[in-house]
C-alpha cells in the first residue's frame, strides 16, 4: 500500500480523534483507541500515566467543548509512517481554552487505524 493510501485511510481516524476530544462522546472511544492504550504527559508538572480505562472515565465526566459552543481548532501538523500498519501523527488540538499538541501512535489493527499510545504537551 501506497503512502498516499495508507494516508486516505488513516485521516479518517485522526478525524474521530478530533470529534472525540470535541464532544466526549465516549461511545465512539473504542474506535479511535485500542484497549491497551496510554496517555502519558505533565499537567501541573506531573507526569500524568492513563490506561485506556482511565481515559475514558475521565473523558465521560469532561464538560465537552462542544456543549460549551466553544470553537474547534484542530490540524495535522505531521504524519509518519513507520510501515502501512505503523503511524505516528503529530496534531494541535484545542479543548476547551487549553491548547495541545499530541503524538499519536497509530496502528492497522483488524482493518481500523486505532491509537495505541498519546503522549501530550500543553502548548501555552
Amino acid at each position: 500500500m501506497s503512502d498516499s493510501a495508507s494516508l486516505e485511510l488513516l485521516l479518517p481516524a485522526v478525524q474521530r480523534y478530533f470529534d472525540l476530544m470535541y464532544d466526549c462522546d465516549v461511545s465512539k472511544f473504542a474506535r479511535v483507541f485500542w484497549t491497551t492504550a496510554q496517555l502519558h504527559g505533565f499537567r501541573d508538572g506531573n507526569m500524568t500515566v492513563w490506561p485506556y480505562d482511565t481515559y475514558k472515565d475521565v473523558l465521560s465526566t469532561r464538560k465537552s467543548p462542544k456543549s460549551q459552543n466553544a470553537p474547534r481548532e484542530e490540524n495535522v501538523l505531521l504524519v509518519d509512517f513507520a510501515s502501512a500498519s505503523q503511524a505516528l501523527v503529530k496534531v494541535r488540538v484545542r479543548i476547551g481554552a487549553t491548547h495541545f499538541i499530541d503524538y499519536l501512535t497509530y496502528h492497522l489493527i483488524e482493518g481500523e487505524w486505532l491509537i495505541t499510545s498519546k503522549a501530550y504537551h500543553v502548548d501555552l
